[in-house]
């Protein structure tokens, strides 16, 4: 059987609270053995180490403040991140980064916070986990003030161009995590793979968003892995097995899981 990471996926979310056991069943089914639970706020934490704690067999979790979760309390939500982080049993600090689509009311202070974050990665020789939408730029300015902290890690969600990756790997050793946007008809991803080696990718759903075809509209999970790995084989003309293999081995690499 293939074996893959789930490397950002959200199954501590309220979608999953009915029926968690049933969907890690079927990610196991499908040969999905591991997951990397990102962190996102102090509201959702609690959750994210409840299923840690009951499922250490098949999670990992990391810790951080999500960009959208900036607000007028970030100075609390960083302290809170801080001193979880301490705890060492997080693989990786995320989900962190900038957001300038849902409002930029406090995009100065996503990027203080972004800093911050990625300082205590590197304290505690953690890779971190970047979430960047409409704010590229900004997140760039970042790691150049950073880029001398050594730093590695990966970019959630990618649906840049192949210039952008480029530009990425320019301020680190970062990943490049793959989701169910390349299965989407209009999605531009499969023409970029042509230009990313697949020892740069990783493999990811972020459950319960960002739905792969067929599945597309309704609720995402774990199970769902092959159908964006099938995809990846496609753009980079390899075999599914292959992908499964590769991007296993870069999250068990990244991560150092201890697998």
């Amino acid at each position: 059987m293939k074996r893959y990471i789930d490397t950002h996926t959200h199954i501590y979310d309220a979608d999953f609270a009915s029926d968690i056991e049933d969907v890690i069943y079927r990610a196991q089914n499908e040969g999905v053995f591991s997951c990397i639970l990102p962190g996102i706020d102090m509201e959702s934490h609690p959750r994210l180490i409840q299923l840690a704690s009951d499922r250490p067999d098949f999670t990992y979790p990391a810790t951080g403040l999500h960009p959208t979760s900036v607000n007028s309390e970030w100075e609390k939500e960083l302290s809170f991140v801080t001193e979880r982080a301490k705890e060492k049993r997080y693989v990786a600090i995320g989900e962190i980064g900038m957001d300038g689509y849902w409002s930029r009311d406090y995009i100065e202070e996503q990027s203080i916070v972004f800093e911050k974050q990625i300082e205590l990665a590197a304290s505690l020789s953690l890779p971190v986990i970047i979430h960047s939408r409409d704010a590229t730029e900004e997140i760039f300015s970042v790691l150049e003030k950073t880029r001398h902290l050594g730093l590695e890690g990966v970019f959630h969600a990618f649906s840049g161009s192949p210039e952008t990756y480029r530009r990425i790997r320019t301020y680190g050793n970062f990943l490049i995590g793959i989701g169910g946007v390349i299965t989407y008809k209009n999605s531009k991803l499969p023409a970029t793979l042509a230009e990313i080696p697949i020892e740069h990718l990783l493999l990811e759903t972020d459950a319960p968003w960002l739905t792969p075809v067929p599945y597309r509209g309704k609720r995402n999970e774990p199970s769902f892995i092959k159908h964006i790995a099938a995809k990846i084989a496609e753009a980079k003309h390899c075999s599914i097995d292959e992908v499964a293999e590769v991007t296993t081995d870069n999250a068990i690499k990244l991560f150092k899981l201890k697998i």
